[in-house]
């Protein structure tokens, strides 16, 4: 894969009812995906970093000890093996999720 464009609605439909993310690009150790919780986000850490494009919603972003408001457009970065999670989020909420190496590392991730 060269390049490749992947719209926002595509994304969110490739979605299920009873799914929360859809893997939509992967390129080595990198992957990109649509993430749309439907009620509550009970995610573990990742083994990788982790970058979340929001798109749409607002709510509570949750990571360690911090608590911090989140809207359209706003980037949320989270290191590897990060316990994080996202709360009173609205019905629309959905993020594009990037997965990639930990910090120094090239490996491949799960």
């Amino acid at each position: 894969m060269a390049h490749e464009v992947i719209a926002y609605k595509t994304a969110l439909a490739s979605i299920q009812t009873d799914e929360r993310y859809s893997e939509v690009m992967a390129t080595g150790a990198t992957s990109a995906g649509m993430y749309a919780p439907h009620v509550s986000d009970e995610q573990e850490p990742h083994e990788e970093d982790e970058y979340y494009v929001v798109l749409n919603g607002s709510g509570f972003f949750v990571a360690d000890e911090d608590r911090l408001p989140f809207g359209p457009g706003d980037l949320i970065f989270v290191s590897a093996g990060t316990e994080h999670h996202f709360e009173d989020f609205t019905p629309d909420f959905a993020v594009w999720a990037i997965f990639c190496p930990p910090t120094g590392n090239s490996g491949d991730h799960s």
